[in-house]
């Protein structure tokens, strides 16, 4: 509990690393970060590095909520059953996250943005408004 005494077998010394982030919401204010490391000397990693280490596992995290949970939507498993269609289907969901990253990247790039400033799941229901609602033919027809 709270303020309760901790004993020396159960304790971990940690490094506490406090840093902010301006404006990450995009509603003007900032945000206080607060890490916890079992990197205790800054010889082995200065402040700066953890900060962008954590930054970046985050990046890595988000990608994958977005091709998990968005994209291929919650709870969904893979269709195929033979390993070489659950192969082809695992490179389909990346190819298609892929092209979404870039669609975002190169809006990003165009508007002068952030391209985390850039909502995955409002690009992906563009996306899929687009492709359903402007195919010019039907798959059925290749025949």
């Amino acid at each position: 509990m709270a303020g309760d005494q901790i004993h020396p077998e159960e304790a971990h010394l940690v490094r506490v690393v406090e840093y902010d982030i301006p404006d990450r919401v995009g509603n003007g204010t900032g945000e206080l970060i607060v890490l916890l490391t079992n990197i205790t000397d800054s010889d082995d990693a200065a402040a700066e590095e953890l900060a962008a280490a954590y930054h970046q596992r985050w990046e890595e995290e988000t990608a994958n909520d977005q091709l998990k949970t968005h994209l291929r939507g919650p709870g969904k498993i893979l269709r195929s059953r033979l390993p070489e269609l659950v192969h082809q289907e695992i490179w389909a969901w990346l190819t298609v996250h892929y092209a979404l990253s870039v669609l975002i990247a190169r809006a990003a790039e165009a508007a002068d943005l952030d391209p985390d400033r850039i909502s995955y799941s409002r690009v992906l229901r563009i996306a899929r408004r687009s492709a359903t609602g402007t195919a010019g033919f039907s798959p059925s027809g290749l025949d």
